[in-house]
């Protein structure tokens, strides 16, 4: 039987243009359903609620393997930097049902 595997992401966003809590959610919901809607990834925005030029979203997509969980890294990561030239890091971290079995 495959072992799950689970990507956790950090997406720091940086919006320039953005100049109210309005402004940013009219940048960051589509982000959030995109990655929802194409990649059956699990999202919320964690920080920065009242800051308008910033978000963080925690993201999380399972697989099979590591390399399917990487396409989807790869995908995220290529739509964030299209949509965002100038403004987004991630930070990721990929682990496997073992791993979190060991951190009981």
């Amino acid at each position: 039987m495959p072992e799950p595997f689970v990507v956790l992401m950090r997406v720091h966003l940086h919006l320039p243009d953005a100049h109210s809590l309005k402004a940013k959610r009219s940048e960051v919901n589509p982000v959030k359903a995109w990655l929802r809607q194409r990649l059956g990834a699990a999202v919320a925005e964690v920080c920065h609620h009242d800051a308008w030029q910033r978000s963080m979203l925690a993201v999380s997509v399972c697989g099979d393997s590591p390399a399917r969980c990487q396409e989807a890294v790869d995908s995220i990561r290529r739509y964030l930097d299209q949509r965002f030239p100038d403004g987004v890091r991630v930070d990721e971290r990929l682990v496997s049902w073992s791993d979190l079995e060991g951190m009981r």
